[in-house]
């Protein structure tokens, strides 16, 4: 097992089953694909496991994945029956699990198991791609229920030390999440300006928010919801709460930002701490 300090990464996953189906047009995804395809290229040894903190997953607690083989969740709806048809097979990582429930009590974050619960697709629609050959042990941690940015930094911090054993943590989520606005905007040039404008002005502060000191990014980050066209962007807040555990994670790592382009038609970016 490698031993290599892992960076932390927050990834955009885009729009359902896009790496299974066409969702959006074939150039919808194109900059994230290209981003995704050479990612682990990029890392700096291969990971032991990977943790991702899914967007599409949340408890009233921090709940570890714990089964030794995880399903397919398939959460989404309305597409083709290739949707329902893929598997992306991965080990779980039932040794990994138990050491983040005890560096998570270590801090005194509450925490839970399941057993059941299979791979959604905030998990296994972007790493996919850069891991098609499902053999990497993989778990998942839940968001928290509270939806509060600050705990989300602070079960970041927890599960740092995972990073010196190999651990690759991963948060997956988006950094433009306006639904609504996304389907008003096909529909109308004005509404296209509008997303234009709250999405390259959030996309704008989260990137000079994202590469500050670290202290000057946690505090940025925690009051997210006061930067400018932060609602707009984020009506509901889950999409953007795993890059602040993969930020709290990266400690006093500087960020870079791997990917910014165009996903669905709003401005959008990858982060890479470490």
């Amino acid at each position: 097992m490698t031993t290599t300090r892992m960076p932390t990464l927050f990834l955009p996953h885009g729009g359902g089953p896009w790496t299974i189906v066409d969702v959006g047009g074939p150039q919808a995804h194109a900059p994230l694909e290209a981003y995704l395809r050479t990612m682990a290229e990029d890392l700096p040894a291969r990971p032991s496991a990977i943790l991702c903190v899914s967007a599409h997953w949340e408890e009233d607690v921090a709940t570890v994945q714990t089964a030794t083989r995880p399903p397919m969740l398939y959460d989404y709806y309305g597409f083709p029956q290739a949707a329902y048809a893929y598997t992306w097979p991965a080990p779980g990582a039932p040794d990994a699990a138990a050491a983040v429930k005890d560096h998570l009590a270590s801090a005194g974050i509450a925490t839970a198991e399941d057993g059941q619960r299979g791979f959604d697709h905030g998990t296994f629609v972007p790493l996919m791609v850069p891991f098609p050959e499902p053999d990497i042990p993989t778990f998942q941690v839940s968001l928290l229920a509270s939806l509060d940015a600050a705990d989300h930094l602070a079960l970041g911090r927890a599960l740092a030390p995972l990073r010196d054993r190999g651990v690759l943590i991963v948060g997956s989520g988006m950094s433009y999440h306006n639904v609504r606005q996304l389907q008003a905007a096909r529909r109308s040039p004005d509404e296209a300006k509008t997303l234009e404008r709250d999405a390259r002005t959030f996309d704008d502060w989260l990137a000079e928010s994202v590469t500050a000191e670290a202290s000057a990014r946690e505090q940025a980050l925690a009051d997210w919801a006061h930067a400018p066209a932060a609602r707009p962007s984020h009506p509901r807040e889950e999409h953007l709460l795993p890059l602040m555990v993969a930020a709290g994670a990266a400690g006093d790592d500087a960020a870079t930002l791997p990917m910014r382009g165009r996903v669905l038609g709003a401005p959008v970016s990858a982060v890479r701490f470490g």
